[in-house]
């Protein structure tokens, strides 16, 4: 085993934090005027998913940085005018569309191994090209059908062709339509300049590798590796060339790598109060929230009902640089209900109280109500402090 070099740099876990919220975008004064863009390009990928509470977790990051984007705002400047495409990063991620070509490693990876154990007609792929060349974007629906009642996630032959041409990089996701993926075809949505794989493995993991560490500011092998999905030998192959350099965190008891910008200044600055997905960048890793923010969390919505701690989408609640609680939410017609509250102390129901009245705003709610509190002694607090 080959020797680490020698730190560049001792960091307090206080600073390590710091470092953190601003490479996220939550501290000192991010670039407004980038809006949702921006934030996208900051973060180097924007975390997908099914479930939509308050709203889907996609307009959640944006709105956790920028405040109130108007969620038609958000959808727009993430998938027009091939701004951003859809791949398989940290998980289904929105992802600026210049990092097309550093994708290239996983597109041959697709290509190269065998097809999810299944068997796909022959002609089935082309048809689904010949398809979307003759008619334009279209959803899985409209190119044949999604389901099909049988094997491997019920899906259709035209969908397992589709998605089988999309990690190849044949075909590209370029909005979500009702939550549908809409695909076209990489000739008409990656610009000409971009649309390539000339990049080998190394080049490719090593700006991966380094975007993760500019996006985490500071991070452990685990860490860096994890943004993007990037094995701990990929990563130990590039790491030395990526321009991150070594640092220890006091308390963190591996070694550590920082971007060499974030080290330049000292973090400064206030962000505002506010909820958070559970599949915001800040937070995603469970082991590195714990070590940042001596926060436990996990997402409770594919546990259990009756083993669930603080809820099905619960959301941790950022304020002062440091996650104080969590709360459960839900809508019901113009009511926001905070179905579960978790609070760290008493001097958390006033943030929470704040971050509660301006997620109901945003997403057009003219009330709060509370149903339970892991400390019951504070819900008459909360409650006035809402209204």
């Amino acid at each position: 085993m080959t020797s680490l070099p020698s730190p560049a740099l001792d960091l307090s876990a206080d600073e390590a934090r710091r470092i953190a919220l601003r490479a996220q975008g939550f501290l000192g004064a991010p670039d407004r005027r980038s809006g949702v863009r921006g934030v996208l390009r900051h973060l180097g990928a924007v975390q997908l998913d099914t479930i939509s509470v308050l709203a889907r977790s996609h307009e959640l990051i944006p709105y956790a940085r920028l405040g109130a984007v108007a969620r038609d705002t958000v959808e727009a400047a993430y998938w027009t005018q091939t701004h951003a495409f859809e791949y398989w990063s940290h998980a289904a991620c929105i992802l600026p569309i210049e990092e097309w070509p550093h994708f290239a490693f996983r597109r041959r990876a697709y290509r190269s191994r065998p097809h999810w154990h299944h068997d796909l007609p022959a002609g089935a792929y082309d048809q689904v090209i010949k398809q979307l060349r003759a008619e334009g974007p279209l959803t899985a629906t409209e190119l044949g059908g999604a389901k099909n009642k049988g094997e491997w996630w019920d899906w259709s032959e035209s969908k397992i062709a589709v998605e089988r041409a999309l990690m190849h990089g044949e075909v590209v996701c370029t909005e979500r339509r009702s939550w549908k993926r809409v695909y076209d075809l990489a000739e008409r949505a990656v610009p000409e300049a971009l649309r390539h794989d000339d990049l080998d493995d190394a080049e490719c993991l090593r700006r991966l590798v380094r975007l993760a560490g500019e996006a985490l500011g500071v991070g452990t092998r685990a860490d860096i590796a994890d943004y993007h999905r990037l094995k701990g030998e990929q990563f130990d192959a590039v790491v030395a060339e990526s321009g991150l350099v070594p640092v220890t965190v006091q308390g963190w008891d591996k070694p550590a790598w920082a971007d060499p910008k974030a080290l330049e200044t000292t973090p400064r600055g206030r962000h505002r109060t506010t909820l958070l997905s559970p599949f915001d960048s800040l937070i995603w890793e469970r082991a590195r929230t714990e070590r940042i923010f001596g926060f436990t969390h996990r997402l409770e919505a594919y546990v259990p009902k009756p083993k669930r701690i603080h809820g099905y989408f619960a959301m941790p609640l950022l304020s002062g640089g440091r996650l104080l609680g969590r709360v459960d939410p839900a809508r019901e017609g113009s009511t926001l209900v905070a179905r579960q509250v978790s609070l760290d102390s008493p001097k958390a129901v006033a943030p929470m109280a704040q971050a509660l009245l301006e997620a109901a705003s945003w997403v057009g709610c003219d009330s709060v109500r509370v149903e339970r509190m892991d400390r019951p002694e504070l819900t008459a607090d909360l409650v006035r402090a809402l209204t």
